[in-house]
C-alpha cells in the first residue's frame, strides 16, 4: 500500500492534527489521499463516530463507509483491548487490511492513524505497530514535546524499527506549555534518531508540510517535489 501510519509518543500528543495537515497538503499538491483511523476509543455518546475520524473525513472531504475509515469504535476513552473485552468483540488485523484495501481502490495515497502510542495492546499479543506490520506501510512518529518526550521518541523509534518498520520521519510538536531548552530536546532526537524531523509545529499551530516533504515520505512523486506541480 502506499501510504504512512501515523503513531505516537503517547495519547493527545497531535496524531489527528498531522494526519488533517497531510490531507490537506496532499490535496494542495493534487495527490488523492483519504484519511482512516483503525480503532477508535472515545465515541461520545449520541455523536456516532469519534472526533478524530470526523475530522479526517472533513479533511479528505470523501464519502466512504464510515466501517472502512473506522472499522472499529467503542465509547469508553479506554485502552484498545480492554475496550473491545468490555464490548466481547476481537480487534481482526485482517478486517482492518480489507479496509484499507477497500479505502486505497478509492484513492492512491492512506493516511491512517493510530491510537494511543505505538505499543498500545490491541489483545493479548499485538499492539498498535502490528496494524503498520499487517499494512507494510512506513511509520511516521509525532513526538509531543513535552518532559519525557526523549525516552518516550527513542523507545517508540526502536520498537518501530525492531519490529521491521521504515521510520521515515517524525513530526516534533510542540505541547503547552512550553518546554524547558526545546531547541536541545530536538537536537538530542535529531541526533538519536538519525534524521531531522519533516515537520515542526509550534503551540497551537499546525504542522505544515511541502511538496519536498511529501516526495520525501513516499506520498507523492519525486517530481511534485521538484515543480510542486499539482499534476503529481
Amino acid at each position: 500500500m502506499r501510504g504512512v501510519f501515523i503513531t505516537g509518543t503517547d495519547t493527545d500528543v497531535g496524531k489527528t492534527r498531522v494526519a488533517v495537515a497531510l490531507l490537506h497538503a496532499l490535496a494542495a499538491a493534487g495527490v488523492g489521499a483519504i484519511g482512516m483511523k483503525p480503532i477508535a476509543a472515545g465515541v461520545e455518546p449520541g455523536e456516532g463516530v469519534n472526533a478524530d475520524v470526523a475530522a479526517l473525513a472533513a479533511a479528505d472531504g470523501l464519502d466512504v463507509p464510515l466501517r472502512d475509515r473506522n472499522p472499529y469504535a467503542f465509547e469508553p476513552a479506554v485502552a484498545p483491548h480492554l475496550a473491545a473485552e468490555a464490548a466481547g468483540i476481537a480487534i481482526e488485523l485482517a478486517s482492518i487490511e480489507a479496509a484499507a484495501r477497500r479505502l486505497q481502490a478509492r484513492v492512491g495515497v492512506l493516511i491512517v492513524e493510530g491510537a494511543g502510542g505505538a505499543l498500545v495492546p490491541l489483545d493479548a499479543t499485538h499492539d498498535m505497530l502490528d496494524v503498520a506490520v499487517h499494512l507494510e506501510l512506513p511509520v511516521l512518529l509525532v513526538v509531543g514535546m513535552r518532559l519525557g518526550c526523549l525516552n518516550h521518541a527513542l523507545a517508540a523509534a526502536l520498537a518501530i524499527r525492531r519490529r521491521g518498520l521504515v521510520l521515515c520521519g517524525y513530526v516534533v510538536n510542540v505541547l503547552p506549555p512550553p518546554m524547558p531548552l526545546l531547541d536541545r530536546n530536538v537536537a538530542t532526537l535529531t541526533d538519536r534518531l538519525g534524521m531531522p524531523p519533516v515537520a515542526v509545529a509550534g503551540a497551537f499551530e499546525w504542522p505544515r508540510f511541502d511538496a519536498r516533504t511529501l516526495a520525501a515520505l513516499g506520498l507523492a512523486d519525486a517530481a511534485c517535489g521538484e515543480s510542486g506541480a499539482r499534476t503529481c
